[in-house]
């Protein structure tokens, strides 16, 4: 997907607000713009459905980009046949996750393609924010701390278990939710949000490497996971570091406020289960590198996902 985007979209659509590739754009009077689609199989799963995911996807990538979310747009596509019942039901998800997320649904389009050209129902969205704050990786020194708000894989578990392909069983629930309650922590000193979506917390880190003269460190033992998502990985052989999230952020904070900022995050109900997992190191490693430390006490380079974990995971 990166060598797609770089010498096929870059290359015949090159401009300076594309150029940078980030999940929000900022323009000019204090807009930031951001779009998705979501294809997610199947439509309904433990924890949400499309409707959810749509709305706080693209909430989520206004927030950590450094806006405050205020008004969609909702693309239709839908296939000849979809059950009305369920396409009410989704609809229904939509307004309640924009209530909750405080935007407005202000524009929209619906196309109809005929049976087997589709899956039931693809969704696009598009999202305007008011810009309150920039990533200012530049600032980012070694000592600072790299912050998780929660404990990771749930979305990915929770669809992987919908479509019924392993026979497992778990009460595990999809952590799709919005991120509007970081908003405050861009005043607080933050210097970098991501959503952890596809490719996991691994290939979010490994990017963020890329672009830093130092190594990042992770210490495996602090990376929050559920009991669900831990024991669903060792059976299945899945490294949980490149599980998709749809409610979590990782954060790059400086070390003299990265406790008070962790201790805030841990009210939120979304972020009691934050926690403090590694820090940027200028001593181990060389610039660009993301290393785990491992349970055993050496180091593991991750590195970002090569191939689809698990396809239409949103």
């Amino acid at each position: 997907m990166r060598e797609f985007i770089d010498q096929l979209i870059v290359k015949n659509l090159d401009n300076p607000f594309l150029r940078d590739l980030s999940d929000s754009v900022h323009l000019p009077l204090d807009i930031a713009f951001t779009t998705d689609s979501y294809v997610v199989d199947p439509i309904f799963f433990p924890g949400g459905d499309i409707g959810t995911l749509c709305v706080n996807g693209t909430v989520n990538d206004l927030v950590v980009s450094g806006a405050e979310p205020q008004y969609l747009s909702l693309g239709l596509i839908l296939e000849e046949g979809m059950d009305i019942a369920e396409l009410e039901k989704i609809l229904i998800s939509i307004q309640q996750a924009s209530q909750e997320a405080g935007v407005q649904i202000t524009t929209g389009d619906t196309k109809v393609v005929r049976r087997g050209q589709a899956d039931k129902i693809y969704i696009n969205t598009a999202g305007i924010g008011r810009i309150i704050a920039k990533a200012s990786l530049s600032k980012v020194q070694p000592g600072d701390k790299i912050i998780v708000t929660g404990t990771l894989g749930e979305h990915s578990l929770a669809v992987m278990l919908a479509r019924g392909d392993f026979g497992l069983e778990t009460e595990a629930k999809s952590d799709c939710a919005p991120l509007n309650f970081l908003l405050p922590f861009w005043e607080q000193g933050v210097f970098w949000m991501r959503d952890i979506t596809r490719g996991g917390l691994a290939t979010v880190l490994s990017e963020l490497a890329e672009r830093l003269p130092h190594a990042l460190i992770v210490e495996e033992e602090k990376i929050p996971l559920s009991r669900a998502v831990l024991g669903a990985t060792q059976l299945l052989g899945i490294d949980p570091l490149y599980l998709a999230c749809e409610g979590r952020a990782v954060l790059v904070a400086p070390e003299s406020v990265a406790d008070s900022i962790l201790n805030e995050i841990k009210k939120h109900a979304l972020g009691q289960g934050a926690e403090i997992i590694g820090s940027i190191n200028d001593k181990i490693g060389k610039p660009g590198e993301l290393l785990l430390a491992t349970a055993s006490g050496g180091l593991r380079l991750l590195e970002p996902l090569t191939s689809e974990l698990l396809p239409r995971i949103c």
